[in-house]
């Protein structure tokens, strides 16, 4: 296929906003698909690189080559090209990086530029995910939209289902099942005021601790065991912990959904930072493994001993999990069987704070007669956590790419130190509307103190109001913490400098810390 007809499709899809029409233009260009193409089709569709890092970024992209004329560019010449920029390392890799780019970019037409430009620095905003993907994939083929949305959820890849259905039609999804060994995407949950508001939504729930570690799906095959990622990568050599616990288990064929936590010798998790290094380190794992153990929890139980649990109640599921992992194994729950009896209501929120007491993320509440609905944010899955807040300072702003660009975007935030100076904590340009794009770089330009290739440092002045999940050490600023996914939610033009939060008050939120 050439890479024009998917360009012309991505803009089509996104100048559109009914669903019908984006869909039905994906049909047509999936219909048109070679199976063999497929994989790396509905992935640039969705937005993405099938090699996720290529070390291209947006000052490699600034100026274009001279576009060709007429195009020639197939999909499966993209692929490759981005497959030897993402092999590039070493001694001079930017150069031998950036002359591979320019040969790609130069046989591209200006819509083809325009396409990998964006779908390169991932800002190729068509809405083109995965779910209307799949509906389109089932149009394309006249299967229904609910197999196919199952078949991908158990194979793990939009791409391979997409393969098998464009060689074989309808046929291929009844060779699509559960097996042990082989990763399927995790369910997810969506997002709940607080615990009232999840036991109004659900109904009859499960309450449990939502813990601040790395997600991970355990498969066991007897003595065999493979250990997966939320994104389906094994990392089983990783972790010879949770292959050990694995094998404890009163069980010989199971899939076990749960997380990798590490707890302090007071009991309490260590920061997620410092779990998420150790599942990363591929060296000295032993050494890794004495300097910091991890523990499994697990809170799902998907297959065992032959029998697919996906359809069983969560209920069932548990019933079933309990059975077979011992108690310290598994994540600590209240029942809410009566969400409207006001004991069990009462008993849900003391759960959910003592969670909060004992250093946790938060709670999950879980519908009790739900399934497992493997790769879908599904509104049986509720989850609720507390959202910090600070009044930080503008320290600096960088100016934007893609969609912000010619716009200052990235803030530098600071908090008041004890001297009187600002404690840079991080940057964050999430949460920021295109209103407030424009407004923030009028802004900051009028109280600027110098300009840089980057953006522009500033007085500091203006106060922004920022949510953030947490904070993590970082060497990077001065205080030795930044904030984990922080947000704007507003600017606070109320306030003055001197009433923006203190570094102090911002360390006392961080145990680990004092």
């Amino acid at each position: 296929m050439l890479l024009s007809r998917l360009a012309r499709t991505s803009r089509e899809v996104a100048a559109t906003a009914a669903r019908s029409a984006k869909t039905a233009a994906l049909a047509e260009l999936l219909a048109a698909t070679e199976p063999d193409e497929a994989p790396v089709v509905v992935t640039y569709l969705a937005g993405r690189l099938p090699q996720r890092r290529t070390g291209v970024g947006w000052r490699a992209l600034r100026d274009l080559p001279e576009p060709a004329a007429e195009p020639r560019l197939t999909v499966a010449d993209v692929h490759q090209a981005l497959d030897r920029i993402a092999a590039v390392s070493g001694k001079g890799a930017a150069s031998a990086r950036a002359r591979l780019l320019a040969d790609l970019l130069a046989a591209a037409t200006a819509e083809e530029q325009d396409f990998l430009r964006r779908l390169l620095v991932g800002e190729l905003r068509q809405g083109a995910l995965d779910a209307l993907a799949v509906e389109a994939l089932a149009a394309a083929v006249g299967a229904e939209a609910a197999d196919v949305r199952r078949a991908v959820m158990l194979g793990g890849s939009l791409g391979e289902v997409a393969r098998a259905l464009l060689a074989r039609g309808p046929a291929a999804l009844a060779d699509v099942r559960l097996e042990v060994g082989r990763p399927v995407l995790p369910m997810l949950a969506q997002t709940a005021k607080d615990v009232d508001d999840a036991l109004d939504r659900l109904g009859p729930c499960a309450v449990e601790e939502k813990l601040d570690g790395i997600r991970v799906q355990v498969h066991r095959d007897g003595d065999t065991v493979r250990i997966y990622t939320r994104t389906l990568d094994d990392i089983t050599e990783r972790l010879p912990e949770v292959t050990a616990a694995a094998r404890e288990l009163a069980v010989s064929h199971a899939v076990l959904d749960g997380e990798v936590i590490a707890l302090g010798p007071d009991g309490y998790p260590r920061p997620f930072q410092e779990v998420s290094g150790r599942v990363g380190s591929r060296l000295d794992v032993a050494g890794a493994h004495g300097r910091l153990p991890l523990m499994p929890v697990f809170f799902d139980l998907l297959a065992v001993d032959g029998r697919d649990l996906l359809a069983a109640s969560t209920a069932g599921r548990h019933a079933e999990l309990a059975r077979v992992t011992p108690e310290p194994r598994r994540v600590r729950r209240v029942v809410a069987a009566d969400p409207a009896d006001p004991a069990a209501r009462q008993a849900a929120r003391d759960f959910a704070a003592e969670v909060l007491r004992r250093g946790h993320e938060g709670v999950v509440a879980k519908a009790l007669d739900a399934p497992y609905s493997a790769g879908r944010r599904g509104a049986a899955w509720l989850k609720v956590k507390p959202v910090h807040t600070l009044d930080l300072v503008v320290l600096a702003a960088e100016w934007g790419h893609g969609r912000r660009t010619g716009r200052l975007s990235n803030l530098h935030l600071g908090a008041r130190a004890r001297d009187g100076s600002f404690a840079m904590l991080g940057k964050t340009f999430k949460g920021l509307t295109d209103a407030l794009l424009e407004w923030q770089t009028a802004a900051l330009r009028r109280i600027a103190v110098g300009e840089e290739p980057w953006g522009v440092r500033v007085r500091p002045e203006l106060v922004v109001e920022v949510a953030f999940d947490g904070l993590q050490r970082s060497s990077r600023y001065p205080a030795g913490v930044t904030l984990r996914f922080a947000r704007v939610l507003r600017y606070r033009e109320d306030k003055h400098a001197r009433d923006a939060d203190t570094l102090d008050a911002v360390l006392a939120l961080a145990r680990w810390t004092t």
